[in-house]
């Protein structure tokens, strides 16, 4: 009797500490937060797959708690923590448990323990990060495996040679100078204000570990022919020896729709009888299944996707350019989405909370979104190409010079600006990874290298590297920036106008025979919602309004107005914004998305018409 009651207070005690162990966690108190919010558990943080173009059974997900330390600049790995912070979430954020901020005097350190991954003597292990902000250095057992720059594009290094015993240290440190250093950070400043955000600092998106044979398949470029109803998939191996070959096939439901096996770096051309193609309302993909292949024997595989889908322009029946989707001239027509939440800054508090912003989006009429000055992680472009949203996606800018966007912006100038030579090569080299890294998503039809004229610089040059390095999709060059004129030819495809509140268009007598014609940003109806706001004073839109009924009516006008435009030759519009943010408070929803300021199914009948001209 005496042993079971010591056995039984034994038991007691481990689940208290095990109890006490998973509740040590809880998000930083003071603002406002998502639904979502509550759900998130160090268990539970981005269980998903993160890489949705290129899969792989064998992976393991490292995110949850970790240890963290905030140090000045330049020491050495600390052997003490100052608690724990739970990746994914950027340190600045409620939801990474911290919520302090770290600036360009002081680093950002992590530490964490994982086990050696299940592998053959010659297997590889290989270390990816989503994205972290902005310059990486990563530790496995106290040595370097590496650095990156950059806040938003995916990297991995090759770990295999440092990992030594059955449980492993992953050590992390990151510098992230914010709005005081000259890289691209898009809406983030030290002191958030007006349109500027707070910092986020540090890994922002999945880690996670993968397997993979001493040869293996890195990448795959995926890409279509919609004249000859071809899927592209060009794959890219490491290691790769002689007679090894990778195997493409393209899948319907199940279904072997076609097969070519081709060397590695050669493209296979995958006939897709009776196909489909991509686009709003009807976004069709094929699954891809890629394998590297010596004799019979397979080495490695992975499965993707891809659509049929081409966008272009071409001139109407009274010469004006337009934006043609597979041919066909559809008018785009979405938010301006910042992709900001109140609980986890840059990263969504779920990937159903993620989608839950594109659903309504979709379900709101919208047939476009334009991610501005932000990157998301791959899971939300894969949302989009499943659900047929069309992307624009903005490279986030920066090296803007302490205050001088807004200057100009006040005084109604602007200008291309000259900036370092270290600026400049960081940007090239940002763009092109993030250009790259997203290149198979079809949803994305617009890259946009600079918006209005926060760090643009050498515009035409940039733009004409941007199309040549991917002329599959349409450039708008500097969306309401400063163009570079040839004439009245712009550089790039799109000449693109920000106005607000009112719907406005380019003039089409002057621009329209050489440049298609997009209102670029536009709206801005403000309507703050007690108990939903960032912040209760100082709140602003760009015209405010006291109830629904108001703001509704206001805005079913710029979207007659609107029709009027597309009829003279308008190709695009994108309304500000898709939620509140911070002390902007002129979204379809309010920041933690609690509220949604217009009626879903109004809305879907007002835009319908603009979608039928």
């Amino acid at each position: 009797m005496k042993k079971t009651l010591i056995l039984g207070a034994c038991l007691l005690f481990a689940q208290q500490l095990a109890t006490a162990q998973t509740t040590t966690y809880k998000p930083v108190e003071g603002k406002i937060m998502t639904e979502w919010a509550a759900q998130v558990t160090p268990e539970n943080a981005h269980q998903e797959y993160p890489r949705p173009q290129m899969t792989r059974e064998n992976w393991v997900n490292l995110n949850g708690l970790w240890d963290y330390a905030i140090k000045p600049k330049g020491q050495a790995i600390p052997s003490a923590f100052d608690g724990e912070i739970l990746v994914p979430f950027a340190v600045e954020s409620a939801l990474s448990g911290v919520g302090k901020t770290v600036g360009a005097d002081n680093e950002l350190w992590y530490s964490t323990t994982f086990e050696r991954p299940k592998k053959s003597s010659k297997d590889r292990v290989l270390l990816h990060f989503g994205a972290s902000d902005w310059q990486t250095e990563v530790f496995v057992n106290g040595k370097s495996v590496g650095k990156h720059n950059g806040g938003y594009d995916p990297f991995e290094f090759d770990i295999t040679e440092q990992v030594t015993g059955k449980t492993n240290t992953l050590q992390v440190r990151v510098w992230d100078p914010s709005d005081d250093g000259p890289q691209p950070r898009g809406k983030q400043v030290k002191n958030p204000h007006a349109i500027w955000y707070t910092p986020v600092t540090g890994i922002w998106q999945t880690v996670w570990l993968e397997t993979v044979p001493s040869s293996y398949i890195t990448e795959l470029k995926n890409a279509s022919d919609i004249h000859s109803k071809q899927l592209l998939v060009t794959p890219e191996v490491i290691g790769a020896e002689e007679g090894q070959q990778v195997k493409v096939s393209a899948w319907k439901n199940g279904q072997l729709l076609a097969e070519q096996t081709v060397k590695p770096s050669q493209t296979a051309k995958l006939t897709i009888e009776d196909a489909q193609l991509w686009e709003p309302g009807n976004p069709v993909l094929y699954e891809l299944k890629a394998e590297l292949v010596d004799g019979k024997k397979t080495l490695d595989a992975v499965g993707s996707y891809a659509a049929l889908r081409e966008i272009s322009m071409a001139p109407d029946a009274d010469g004006i350019q337009r934006m043609m989707l597979n041919g066909k001239f559809l008018f785009q027509y979405g938010p301006l989405d910042q992709g900001w939440w109140p609980d986890g800054l840059y990263t969504a508090p779920s990937h159903e909370a993620m989608v839950f912003d594109i659903q309504k989006t979709q379900d709101m009429g919208f047939n476009m979104i334009r991610k501005h000055v932000k990157v998301e992680p791959a899971t939300w472009y894969h949302a989009c190409d499943k659900m047929g949203l069309l992307v624009w996606q903005d490279m986030p800018s920066g090296d803007m010079g302490n205050g001088w966007e807004m200057k100009l912006a006040v005084l109604g100038e602007q200008s291309d600006r000259d900036r370092t030579p270290e600026s400049e090569a960081i940007y090239r080299e940002e763009w092109k990874e993030i250009m790259d890294d997203f290149y198979n998503f079809p949803s994305i039809v617009v890259w946009v290298p600079f918006n209005e004229a926060w760090g643009q610089f050498k515009t035409k040059e940039i733009t004409a590297w941007t199309k040549a390095h991917d002329p599959s999709r349409l450039v708008n060059s500097a969306s309401g920036g400063n163009f570079e004129m040839e004439g009245t030819k712009i550089a790039g495809d799109i000449i693109d106008l920000h106005n607000y509140p009112d719907a406005k268009m380019p003039d089409p007598k002057i621009y329209g025979k050489d440049n298609i014609l997009v209102l670029g940003e536009f709206g801005g109806l403000g309507l703050p919602v007690d108990g939903h706001v960032w912040q209760q004073k100082d709140n602003w839109g760009y015209q405010s309004f006291k109830n629904q009924d108001e703001l509704f009516d206001r805005y079913a006008g710029l979207v007659k107005r609107l029709g009027e435009l597309v009829d003279a030759g308008l190709s695009a519009a994108v309304y500000t914004q898709t939620t509140d943010v911070e002390i902007e408070t002129n979204g379809l929803m309010t920041y933690d998305r609690k509220v949604i300021k217009f009626d879903v199914s109004k809305m879907k009948s007002l835009h319908s018409p603009l979608y039928k001209k």
